[in-house]
Order: structure tokens, then C-alpha cells, then sequence
């Protein structure tokens, strides 16, 4: 029996892992992670590159390690300070260079199980996770860490597409193509980051044959919600509202979906004056697919084609849906609000030992739940918690 396991190998998991090891609640022989792909971080690193993406929207100090230095002292110590303008947003190489070092100096790659969780049962002491190829692992606290990677939203219009043999294909999907390898002309749907990162780098692929098709002006924010959600100054009144439809709606609200920085804008502006991508600005209203070829209607009026077709329209804003999870909210009868989300403790235990981070833990995590900040401060929460627990004392 294990004292930890970890459900989900990816920012959130591994950040969970890393603060319960480096804060000695547990020791990493006390440890697993289980998730469907074979090592850490495995569709964050294949997603962030899928997208061209250099530098990371998030500060220097959010990482995986409990220390919000360590990512600057392993740049200093490794001579590879690459990092971007007054926020010190290091590179993605680096990033990921920090992350297999806190991996390896933890022992989380020794501690991680390639396994697809089929249901997760209450015992006495705990919880049993079963996986879809029949084995059991037991643990006296479990972690729910699993992310959006499998509720990729796709817009109305694009459905009639999604079961034929055609080349379009979700930015973020895993199974999506090679970008060297697309057929040129190539639209690009989306006013996002992941969008803006895209077009930049199939601009250089492709210059002159690369067109991305925005519903709304570039909204321009430095990160994806105000940096007061990271501390009290937020979370004090968030915690204080009862209604969680209100805190549903304070999330909506608050989240800068679909922004781009202004360093990105700026890329995207030359890359436009250059003649490399075009942009259009309009509303795609229907599509159709003739001769290997796409049609986008656009509410102008305007028609644009191509031969391929990205959508870089993220992911959908529910909670994760797997059948066993459902499952387990069902049999065990756990509280759920409106929304669909758990209603937690303020350390993020759904039930007795039963914990969870990224977006399940909106509600109380606030709008940076899913991303590399609120995996960071729900990692803290859980480790707070643990270290409280008279198992440990």
C-alpha cells in the first residue's frame, strides 16, 4: 500500500509529487503516479511543442519545485539563463530542463506507472485505484490530477467534420500531425495564445501560405488572469462567497481566455507586415470540405480557402468527464455545485483523504486553477494539510 498516489503525470501532478517529497510528508518509495503515457510531463512537452512555443506566458517562479527560486538558481548554475523581459518568462527549453531535473532529483521518474485508470473505490484505509489492464494499487490518500487534454472544444460549424478523412486537425490534439509535414494553404482558427504561437511558426514553415482567421481584435493581457488571484488579496473575498454559481460566474469573468501578450502581438504584427501570415478578422460562419479542399464562410461574406484546417479554439470549459469519475461521484455520493465541480475543502479534500488539482479545484483555487500557478498553490494546500495529519506526527 502506497501513502501517496497521483492520478495524472503532467504540470499538476508532478508539482503535487515534487512539494509532498521535497516537504518530507513522504518519501518517494511511498509514491506513485499512474497516467496513460510513458514518462512525466508527456503532453505538456508534446503539446507546447505541437504549438511553436518559445517562451512561457508564466513568470520565472512558477514551476514545479516548491522553491519559486529554483528554476533561476539551476539557470545561474547551468550557465542557460534564457529568459524574457521584465517577468523573466524562461524559455520552454529551459522550463522543461528544470522540470527533468526536479523529476530526477525527487525520484518522481522512478515512481511513475504507465496505466489508464478504469475506477477509484473507497476502503477503510482508503482508496483502491483500478486500471483498464486489472491491476489494483491501494493508497491511504489519493490525487486527483488529471487535466483538459481529452475535452478539446471544437466550434459548431467544424463538427460535420470531425469523423471523415479530411486535414483538419485540433492544435492540441496528441494524434494531430507533424507541422513540417501539413499541406499548404493553411488557416488557423483562434485568437488565443495558442493560436498566436501556431501562426508564428507556420508562418515560418509556410510564409505567404498561412492565414489566421480571428473572431475578435488581439485582447492583449500580460497573463491569463490578474496576478492578485496568486495571494490573498483575491482569494480572501473568493473564499468568502458561498454561492458557487456566483464563484462559477467570478471565474468566467476573471479568466483573460483567449488574450495574447504583447510580445506575441508584436510577432504576429511583423510577421503580417512581412507577408509571411495573413490575418483576417472575422466570424466563420459555415464550411465545407470539396476536393481535399476547405471553404470557411466567413460573416462578411468572404470566403477563405486552404488545404488544411488547425483549430486552435482550446478546450472545453467543463470539468473533466471520465466515466470513472463520474462514477466515483455517484457511488460515493460526493457534493458537486451546478457547475459540475467538486465543492472541496479549503485544502482541497473532496472526500476523507481524497484530494484534487487543476480544474477540479476551481472553486476553491479561483481562476489560475489550471494552469502552472494554481497547480502550485493547490500543491501547497494538499502538503499544508498532509503535514497537519496525525499519521505524520
Amino acid at each position: 500500500m502506497y501513502e501517496w498516489i497521483i492520478i495524472g503525470g503532467g504540470i499538476h501532478g508532478c508539482t503535487v509529487a515534487a512539494h509532498l517529497i521535497k516537504s518530507g510528508v513522504c518519501g518517494p518509495e511511498d509514491l506513485l503516479i499512474l497516467d496513460p503515457h510513458h514518462q512525466p510531463l508527456h503532453k505538456w512537452k508534446q503539446q507546447t511543442k505541437q504549438i511553436g512555443m518559445t517562451y512561457l506566458r508564466s513568470p520565472s517562479v512558477h514551476h514545479i519545485a516548491p522553491d519559486p527560486f529554483s528554476l533561476q538558481h539551476y539557470a545561474k548554475k547551468t550557465n542557460s539563463e534564457d529568459f524574457y523581459g521584465p517577468y523573466k518568462r524562461p524559455s520552454l527549453a529551459l522550463f522543461n530542463d528544470h522540470c527533468d531535473q526536479i523529476i530526477a532529483e525527487t525520484g518522481i521518474s522512478s515512481r511513475f506507472q504507465t496505466a489508464t485508470v478504469a475506477g477509484l473505490d473507497k476502503t477503510t484505509n482508503g482508496w483502491n485505484i483500478r486500471t483498464e489492464s486489472n491491476n489494483t494499487f491501494s493508497a491511504a490518500h489519493t490525487v486527483i490530477a488529471t487535466g483538459m487534454g481529452d475535452h478539446l472544444a471544437y466550434p459548431a460549424w467544424s463538427e460535420p467534420f470531425l469523423h471523415q478523412e479530411n486535414n483538419m486537425y485540433h492544435a492540441l490534439d496528441e494524434h494531430a500531425p507533424d507541422a513540417s509535414g501539413l499541406s499548404p494553404a493553411v488557416m488557423i482558427v483562434g485568437g488565443g495564445i495558442t493560436a498566436a504561437h501556431l501562426s508564428l511558426k507556420l508562418s515560418r514553415l509556410y510564409p505567404g501560405q498561412t492565414t489566421l482567421v480571428t473572431r475578435h481584435p488581439f485582447r492583449v493581457h500580460k497573463f491569463d488572469s490578474d496576478p492578485g488571484w496568486l495571494g490573498p488579496k483575491y482569494l480572501t473575498r473568493f473564499a468568502a462567497i458561498k454561492n458557487y454559481q456566483k464563484r462559477r460566474e467570478q471565474i468566467q469573468q476573471e479568466r483573460n481566455r483567449g488574450s495574447v501578450t504583447n510580445e506575441l502581438l508584436v510577432k504576429v504584427r511583423k510577421a503580417v507586415r512581412e507577408e509571411k501570415l495573413q490575418h483576417i478578422q472575422d466570424d466563420v460562419v459555415s464550411a465545407e470540405h470539396i476536393r481535399n479542399q476547405f471553404y470557411l464562410q466567413m460573416n462578411s461574406k468572404q470566403t477563405v480557402t486552404g488545404k488544411t484546417l488547425l483549430l486552435a479554439t482550446g478546450y472545453q470549459a467543463l470539468r473533466p468527464k471520465p466515466a470513472w469519475l463520474n462514477k466515483l461521484f455517484q457511488d460515493e455520493r460526493l457534493t458537486c455545485a451546478a457547475c459540475g465541480n467538486p465543492i472541496l475543502t479549503p485544502s482541497l479534500e473532496w472526500d476523507h483523504q481524497l484530494y484534487v488539482t487543476g480544474p477540479l479545484a476551481e472553486l476553491e483555487i479561483g481562476p489560475v486553477a489550471r494552469n502552472i500557478a494554481g497547480a502550485r498553490k493547490a500543491a501547497e494546500r494538499i502538503v499544508k494539510k498532509a503535514q497537519k495529519s496525525p499519521v505524520l506526527q
